[in-house]
Order: structure tokens, then C-alpha cells, then sequence
């Protein structure tokens, strides 16, 4: 699986953003211009005298503050990272997008497994319930299908679309961008909308959220400002540990 990574060395970079990359080209131009002067001693990494490399999943990782909410796992943020810039180098996102949706559904359904996150700042701009669909699993997501009908929620990266008011009140479009796996999202319906079911005194009652019938369906009062924040050509991230997706997945 390919990771991105950033190497901090020689240079002295100021990161406005995890995404940041001023600065990185000119040890490369420098030492172009040094040659045409005089060959210049080659520097070997491990003799210099540096923190320690770290990721750009690590560096965001270290910023986030899951002080009184749940805490997303760093590898599912490593992984939802890597599609993010992906797909941000494909231009399936603008360059200047900076707001990342991750879902966890290797968790209880129970759990506040959904973080909108600020990549810009590392600020948690919400940590929420998500419902996944009816046939995916109880308590528990078992199943995934990109298929009509088939009421299962589907795993990988998505871009946030337009708004609009539908059966299930304010609602958000979802592209699919895994062929394969969630690339029928459109025509399936499968978008982001308040329930009622997704709550905590549902949970209390019935030993689970409820479920939907596809959607990543949140808390009702939560679904406006979520939906605000995140529409408009952003990422959602649905995780499933299956090893065919993360294996295959062009965003991974």
C-alpha cells in the first residue's frame, strides 16, 4: 500500500498546512546551481542531525484534539489521507480543499465513528454518530454492496456534491470515486441526511443506533451544520478493514 510521506531535511520548511509543500523543490535547485560552480560534497541523511521524519498522517495526528470525544484510529487517518491527496492530485477535488470526513465502520454503530476534519488547522469541526444500512449489519457492519437495492452501505472515498430537500428532509449528494465498490452511490441514492434513529436514547433503547438504507445517515440535529460544512466538492472516507478494498482501491 502506498503511504505518502514528506521528508523533513536540509532545508528549513515552514508548514502552513499538512498539505504544504513550499520549499520542498529547492534543495533540488540549489544543488543544481552548486554544480555548475563546483561539485559539492554529497550529504548523507543519517549524519545529520534531525527530528525525527514523520508522515504527514503523523504530523496531523499529533495536532488533532480528541479531548472529550472519540479518537479516530491513525491508521484509518493515514489511509483516508492518502486518498484525500490522490485525489487532489487527480483534480477530483480543488487544490485548496481542506476538509476531510472520515467514517470508521470497523466500530460500534454505538460510537461516535465520524469526524469532519479541518486539515488546514487539525481542528475536529464534529465527531458524530453514522448509520450504516439495514443489510450491512446490527450493531456491527458486516457487509457492503454497491448494488440497487441491496440496502448495504459501501466503503471508500466519495466527494461531496449539492444540496437539495428530499424524503428524509435536508440531504447531500454523494459521488462514489471507487469503481467497483461505491460508484453506483448516485444512482442508488446513497447520500448524508438526518435520522431521527441515529441517537443516543435509540441506542439506549433498542442496544443500537437504527440503520438506514445505504446512507451514512446522522444525528437529525446535526445534520444541517454538518452538511454545510462539508458539501460542495469535500471528501468523505467510509473505512472497512476488507483487504480487496484496500488493496485495489486506486485512491490507495
Amino acid at each position: 500500500m502506498k503511504k505518502l510521506t514528506i521528508a523533513l531535511a536540509v532545508t528549513f520548511v515552514v508548514a502552513t498546512s499538512y498539505i504544504s509543500t513550499s520549499g520542498l523543490n529547492t534543495v533540488a535547485e540549489t544543488s543544481a546551481e552548486a554544480d555548475t560552480v563546483a561539485a559539492p560534497a554529497k550529504v548523507h541523511f543519517a549524519t545529520l542531525e534531525t527530528p525525527e521524519v514523520k508522515s504527514v498522517a503523523e504530523m496531523l495526528y499529533d495536532r488533532l484534539d480528541f479531548n472529550g470525544m472519540n479518537a479516530l484510529s491513525f491508521e484509518v487517518l493515514d489511509n483516508a489521507l492518502t486518498g484525500f491527496q490522490n485525489l487532489k492530485n487527480a483534480g477530483k477535488i480543488s487544490e485548496s480543499s481542506h476538509l476531510l470526513t472520515v467514517c470508521d465502520f470497523s466500530l460500534s454503530s454505538n460510537q461516535k465513528r465520524m469526524w469532519v476534519i479541518d486539515t488546514q488547522t487539525g481542528e475536529i469541526l464534529f465527531n458524530s454518530l453514522v448509520a450504516h444500512g439495514k443489510n450491512t449489519g446490527e450493531e456491527f457492519a458486516t457487509k457492503f454492496s454497491n448494488t440497487e437495492s441491496s440496502y448495504q452501505s459501501s466503503m471508500g472515498f466519495y466527494v461531496t456534491d449539492v444540496t437539495y430537500h428530499g424524503e428524509n428532509g435536508y440531504s447531500l449528494k454523494l459521488h462514489g470515486m471507487d469503481r467497483g465498490f461505491n460508484d453506483r452511490a448516485l444512482s442508488r441514492a446513497i447520500v448524508m441526511h438526518g435520522a431521527d434513529y441515529v441517537s443516543e436514547e435509540f441506542a439506549a433503547q433498542h442496544k443500537r443506533i437504527g440503520r438506514s438504507w445505504g446512507c451514512p445517515a446522522v444525528p437529525r440535529a446535526l445534520a444541517e451544520p454538518i452538511i454545510n460544512t462539508i458539501k460542495g466538492q469535500s471528501v468523505l472516507f467510509i473505512y472497512y478493514p476488507d483487504r480487496n478494498y484496500l488493496e485495489s482501491s486506486e485512491w490507495l
